[in-house]
């Protein structure tokens, strides 16, 4: 058994729900969310319960990767809104006791920033250095190559050649996307700037796109040759975490977020081990409060993203054990989430999005995520079961540059034979990125309410919202809505225990393999919760014996209940029960 120190914080106790702004709601009839959209939906927000929204990127942007390619930290991309109606989200907010993070995008700029086009205008320019430029290599033919190896996360070489300047810049995403140079002071104090500007409008924090990027090995070493077929390689191992890495994030502590209350979720790619998340969220590290380490949508993954490798409960149950344990053990905090605009939908990809099974499917998915220690953070949509859109969706409709390069990539390898792709195509229905990113399903209206029907939506609105949306949810008791409503009700009746309580994992050969069990307890007052998680189309009985005293404090199936010390768990079924 593992005991949390008790340090209570708001950020500790906040439900985040993170909104993804151009598919949130548009208020004007152009087929993009905007600003006056979820300011319009803030009373909704604030009717789930959540404590705090999660702003994916507004910035000013080409758009060349929705938004995570930033041109102006300090305007805000046209089609969303102006300035003045992001401060009024945020007084709106805070109005209704709710607080607000940005996304912070400070790995790469877009190439349209205008540090970038100073930093290329010349090889003397004063910002040349903002950014990470090398000089090309040449083959024993005298043919030009690359300063090294390194694939971009996006598909072909991590560098571009710039002609006017005889140099190539790295860019570990798109071309469009440069690497800043996180070496360069002046550059880190011109960012830090950017930080203060949004902390003094009343933004409570910032979750940090791609945040262990910042720092490379200096010497840019070629990658490792895993596949020789293959031009270029991985270089994760001398981009991801640097040398330099804690310094530049205790660096934006000491000069930035030490002066606001905030919260700072950091991305952590390529680096899931216990020691690496224990150095960028143990308190005595005076780094980050909590981190995504990814590998909880990353779980039917394979080799690479889209390889296949099936999600099975075994992989959901040593994640969570893992870092359900390892926090405590040095004092840090847990995210607990299942989906982001990153992801496919975790109901079609690691329970069901059937119709028999869908319902239940997702409030067991919600009382995995309100029952751990951590703060959890939902993706708009989650709150009414959206799912992945459904297989007879063609590889035309995945418009995210992740998904569609991968496609055309493998595509192009097969020789442009689309009947060859099914499988790919397959990874795409489970994995891309366009499904944590669909238009939110308001009412059965067309266009499923999120613009008007004459618009042209910015990307496909999936064509279940008839049944699944908001409006059928928000006055149905047994909707998936009105369980989310519950469970996080309950989170803060039961603060002490949900919340700050140690965790104590149920053996598999307790549960059996398909259900994910765990006690809660609050060691103060003796109190305890010991939750089942039926990840199965099938019925699963769980030996309970030592539970027969405590009651079902909230449950996904009516007929809950335990039968001669077993538990009966209905496919997808969920319990949680409570001792008196």
């Amino acid at each position: 058994m593992t005991t949390i120190p008790v340090e209570k914080t708001w950020w500790k106790e906040a439900v985040v729900y993170q909104i993804y702004p151009a598919s949130f709601l548009d208020s004007n009839g152009d087929g993009l969310g905007d600003i006056p959209g979820i300011i319009s939906k803030v009373p909704y927000i604030k009717s789930l319960g959540v404590d705090a929204i999660w702003l994916s990127p507004i910035f000013a942007s080409p758009q060349k990767d929705m938004g995570y390619d930033v041109a102006d930290y300090r305007s805000i991309h046209a089609p969303y809104g102006t300035i003045d109606e992001v401060q009024i989200l945020i007084d709106t907010l805070h109005a209704s006791n709710i607080r607000i993070l940005m996304d912070l995008v400070v790995n790469h700029t877009s190439d349209q920033h205008i540090w970038f086009k100073d930093s290329r205008s010349s090889k003397s320019s004063p910002k040349r250095n903002w950014y990470i430029w090398r000089d090309a290599k040449y083959d024993d033919k005298g043919n030009r190559k690359e300063p090294n190896n390194w694939k971009s996360i996006f598909g072909g070489s991590a560098w571009v050649f710039d002609e006017g300047s005889d140099q190539y810049y790295l860019a570990l995403f798109l071309p469009s996307q440069p690497d800043l140079n996180w070496e360069n002071v002046e550059m880190r104090k011109a960012t830090h700037d950017d930080m203060r500007f949004w902390l003094d409008r009343g933004v409570d924090g910032f979750r940090i796109d791609s945040m262990n990027l910042m720092s490379k090995h200096p010497d840019l070493p070629d990658g490792k040759i895993v596949n020789p077929d293959e031009p270029y390689q991985s270089g994760a191992e001398f981009f991801a975490s640097g040398p330099k890495m804690h310094d530049y994030i205790r660096e934006i502590r000491t000069e930035v977020l030490d002066h606001y209350d905030v919260m700072t979720v950091g991305e952590l790619g390529f680096t899931k081990d216990e020691e690496s998340v224990r150095q960028y969220v143990a308190k005595d590290r005076h780094e980050l409060s909590m981190l995504f380490t990814g590998d909880i949508v990353d779980m039917d993954f394979g080799i690479a993203k889209y390889d296949r490798d099936d999600f099975h409960p075994r992989k959901i149950r040593h994640i969570t054990n893992l870092w359900q344990n390892a926090m405590p053990r040095f004092n840090g905090w847990n995210t607990i989430y299942l989906d982001n605009h990153d992801s496919g939908r975790s109901l079609s990809r690691y329970a069901s999005d059937a119709p028999q099974h869908r319902s239940n499917a997702a409030k067991m998915l919600a009382t995995y995520m309100t029952t751990l220690s951590g703060t959890p953070f939902m993706l708009a949509g989650q709150e009414i079961g959206m799912a992945n859109l459904g297989k007879d969706y063609s590889a035309e409709t995945y418009i995210d540059v992740e998904g569609k390069n991968h496609y055309n990539e493998v595509l192009k390898s097969r020789g442009g034979n689309v009947e060859k792709m099914e499988d790919v195509l397959r990874e795409l229905q489970l994995k891309a990125r366009d499904h944590g990113r669909l238009p939110m399903q308001w009412d059965n209206s067309p266009q499923a309410g999120f613009t008007v029907e004459s618009a042209q939506p910015w990307m496909t609105v999936n064509k279940d919202f008839k049944e699944w949306n908001v409006a059928s949810q928000l006055d149905d008791p047994d909707s998936i809505m009105s369980y989310w409503k519950q469970m996080l009700a309950l989170r803060k009746t039961y603060k002490d225990l949900l919340v700050y309580g140690s965790y104590t994992a149920f053996d598999e050969s307790e549960t059996g393999e398909m259900v994910l069990g765990y006690e809660r307890e609050w060691t103060e007052t003796g109190q305890k919760a010991a939750v089942l998680l039926n990840f199965s189309d099938q019925i699963q009985r769980v030996s309970m014996q030592k539970y027969k005293g405590f009651r079902i404090l909230i449950s996904n199936q009516s007929h809950a209940g335990l039968v001669k010390g077993e538990f009966e768990l209905q496919p997808y079924g969920a319990v949680v029960l409570l001792n008196e």
